[in-house]
């Protein structure tokens, strides 16, 4: 039988997992797509052949009919989703942050570990972009030695949302935070944050993270960019670099130039990692197998580490990620 899927938002990110699911993902059944805007949800319904739609979240999360939910609403309602899907059962697919607020983050921590499963995935999809996977693999392989400093740049076209300072931080960095955690497998231990003082408002943001095991991250958030979405990255090792790749299908030499296009958002970037999350992810719930893609204990780790960097914002000074001890039922 098919993965009854109940699908929460159908905003950009929420349309988006449901084409994947119908498209890339087989043994699921689109059962129900949820929005406040129930025509957004006709829309996206009627694209993907789901079955039903509602403006109820609650209802789809205790339908009988719904086996699975993913969560794709703004982020202040992930972490009370994803309370109410552990309390009814569902394993859940939870997009990213799991909360900008660190005590809520730990309320879907305890409520995971009462129920005795870990339910929630977090929506950290570049742990499956093949160019991240290749990377780390040579980390686990020995080939680049041990891991000195990784470069990361995080760049969009223009603000999806009124731009501050601590948006670029809490809401996109944890992009950064996460893949940089499992990148170089030790929790992040300190935040430096600046800005360039002749940007204006929309100035990058720029951060320096230290991890426990005395590694450097830097990172780049500039949500003003302008010329297109681009992600890169790159991992000094002791005996060598490894740079990420952004998928190219074309080279194009036209009036006299050689052409290199960028997107507009993530969702060309990141399509391949998409559908490998979506597909581990239902692998998990089928199998019964948590250890796939990021857990809820890695959703409050990249928010406490965002938490330190608006602290750092500021103060001007660096700020000590505070993290509790981890549960060994996230061992």
């Amino acid at each position: 039988m098919s993965l009854r899927i109940g699908l929460i938002g159908a905003g950009i990110m929420g349309a988006d997992h449901a084409r994947v699911f119908a498209e890339e993902v087989p043994g699921t059944a689109l059962q129900v797509i949820c929005d406040a805007d129930r025509k957004r949800a006709r829309a996206a319904a009627d694209s993907t052949g789901a079955l039903d739609v509602t403006d109820d979240p609650l209802a789809v999360v205790n339908s009988s009919k719904v086996d699975a939910v993913v969560i794709a609403a703004p982020d202040p309602f992930h972490a009370p989703l994803a309370l109410a899907c552990i309390a009814a059962g569902k394993p859940v697919l939870c997009e990213k942050p799991l909360s900008q607020d660190v005590a809520k983050c730990l309320a879907v921590l305890a409520a995971e570990e009462k129920c005795g499963r870990r339910l929630v995935q977090v929506g950290f999809m570049r742990r499956f972009d093949p160019s991240y996977m290749e990377i780390r693999s040579l980390l686990v392989r020995g080939d680049l030695g041990k891991a000195l400093v990784f470069h990361c740049f995080h760049r969009n076209v223009s603000p999806a949302y009124d731009f501050r300072a601590e948006m670029a931080i809490c809401n996109s960095a944890p992009h950064e935070f996460d893949v940089a955690r499992w990148m170089l497998d030790s929790e992040i231990r300190t935040v430096s944050v600046c800005r360039p003082r002749a940007g204006g408002d929309t100035a990058p943001v720029l951060m320096m993270l230290e991890t426990e095991a005395g590694q450097l991250v830097n990172v780049e958030v500039n949500i003003s960019a302008s010329y297109g979405y681009d992600v890169r990255g790159e991992l000094v090792g002791e005996k060598g670099t490894a740079v990420l790749r952004a998928p190219v299908h074309a080279d194009i030499n036209l009036g006299l130039k050689q052409i290199n296009t960028y997107p507009a958002d993530w969702r060309p970037r990141f399509v391949e990692a998409y559908a490998r999350q979506n597909r581990a992810w239902v692998k998990s719930v089928n199998t019964g197998n948590p250890n796939h893609g990021a857990s809820a204990w890695d959703g409050y780790c990249s928010t406490a580490v965002a938490a330190a960097g608006v602290e750092a914002l500021h103060s001007g000074k660096p700020a000590k990620v505070e993290l509790t001890a981890k549960p060994p039922f996230y061992a």
